[in-house]
């Protein structure tokens, strides 16, 4: 239970913060382009990196490893778990799976968009 509210706490605290956060950006460009959701995935992305480099380097508890990935991270952007995914596999010399994982992901994800659109606009 106390992993779930350490997850749930940072979610929260990650969820407002992405809100808040591409708001901000996207009031600077008079444009239709997303640059909020780009910004808040790249910080995001550099946010995960960090915390995945301090846990290797430091005696970070899995509980807070938890709280700061999963929790904060994955509440301001599940876009950054998708890129610590795939360095991983990266990192690793599994460049076959890193490459099925984004063409799929990325593929997928914009084809289970549009039919769960196009589901609703049928009914």
């Amino acid at each position: 239970m106390r992993i779930l509210l350490l997850i749930g706490t940072g979610s929260f605290i990650g969820g407002v913060l992405r809100y808040w956060l591409s708001q901000f950006i996207q009031t600077k460009f008079l444009s239709a382009f997303p640059f909020g959701t780009l910004g808040v995935n790249i910080i995001g992305c550099f946010a995960i990196g960090l915390v995945f480099a301090l846990s290797e380097r430091t005696n970070m508890s899995p509980e807070m490893r938890l709280f700061l990935a999963t929790g904060i991270c994955g509440g301001f952007t599940t876009f950054s778990a998708f890129s610590n995914e795939t360095f991983s596999l990266m990192r690793d010399g599994q460049l076959l799976y890193a490459s099925a994982y984004i063409t799929f992901s990325v593929l997928f994800g914009v084809l289970a968009t549009f039919f769960g659109y196009s589901l609703l606009k049928l009914i």
